[in-house]
């Protein structure tokens, strides 16, 4: 079977204890998450998906998320950087990048899946996972920040495009919520599991 990896806004503003926003703990599974996906391959892995929770100085101030976090990964900053290199994994595991500005990558319409690679032109976000589902792709695999934001969010969308979902809890940190607590709260009896 091979699987669909999202790895969820893994940038130095959510992951290092210095960051504009840290999450607890993010820091410690910098060095897991590296291992995990560097030990995957194109025989197990259909894409890989890296999220980048991107805002901009001047228009975050006005935004909904403004009310409950400080200024975070603005594009282009060293708290924008993913700690985890999109163009480190295995050449013949296909890669996108996803910015997105809100909590939830499915919110906003217009978003590009682009190739940091450059070897595929952008694609619309929905047509690339559609793709997927083509192929037959119908599990997606999640890690990363935060399991009670953007992670959660993540979850959501896959599910409600068919695909089940399984989350390990040791590649992935949140705010308030452990991954455990958000499963159980928010997935009961759906298709997602630690």
């Amino acid at each position: 079977m091979r699987d669909l990896i999202v790895v969820v806004d893994t940038q130095a503003d959510f992951m290092l204890p210095d960051g504009a926003l840290p999450v607890p703990g993010a820091d410690a599974i910098v060095g897991p998450l590296a291992d995990w996906l560097a030990r995957r391959t194109a025989a197990d892995t259909a894409a890989m998906v890296f999220t980048f929770d991107t805002h901009f100085a001047d228009t975050y101030p006005t935004s909904a998320e403004a009310a409950l976090f400080p200024i975070h990964c603005v594009k282009g900053t060293p708290g924008w950087r993913n700690l985890l290199d999109p163009l480190s994994i295995a050449p013949g595991i296909p890669c996108r990048t996803l910015e997105k500005g809100v909590f939830d990558m499915w919110a906003e319409d217009g978003l590009l899946a682009v190739d940091p690679r450059g070897a595929q032109p952008p694609m619309a976000r929905d047509a690339f996972f559609l793709d997927l589902q083509r192929q037959g792709i119908d599990r997606a695999i999640v890690v990363g920040v935060a399991a009670d934001y953007c992670v959660r969010w993540a979850i959501d969308g896959l599910v409600a495009r068919g695909f089940s979902v399984v989350v390990p809890a040791d590649l992935t940190r949140g705010i308030d919520r452990p991954i455990e607590q958000v499963l159980r709260e928010d997935f009961a009896d759906r298709p997602v599991s630690t």
